[in-house]
């Protein structure tokens, strides 16, 4: 992949000496090349990376029930709020 990224990185150069560097469509196909770049930089960083230190955090979300105080003053999703009716 990475060498895809270093031909079209050298074709992209001779388009530009050809069409010149000021146009916006080669300003953007150039951005786009360079974050392709970074973006197989970023994918190799993963994969060298053990799968250990990959996993996510675990969070335990306790099986007690939420405080009532925190849905004072909300509204029901798709019921609006609690004491008027719904549309």
């Amino acid at each position: 992949m990475q060498r895809c990224l270093d031909d079209l990185s050298r074709s992209l150069g001779r388009l530009e000496q050809q069409l010149g560097t000021g146009g916006l469509d080669i300003r953007r196909v150039r951005t786009d090349c360079e974050h392709l770049r970074e973006s197989v930089a970023l994918l190799r960083d993963a994969a060298s990376t053990p799968a250990a230190q990959r996993r996510p955090e675990l969070v335990t979300i306790p099986d007690t029930p939420y405080d009532n105080s925190l849905w004072v003053d909300t509204d029901d999703e798709g019921l609006g709020a609690r004491d008027r009716r719904a549309p």
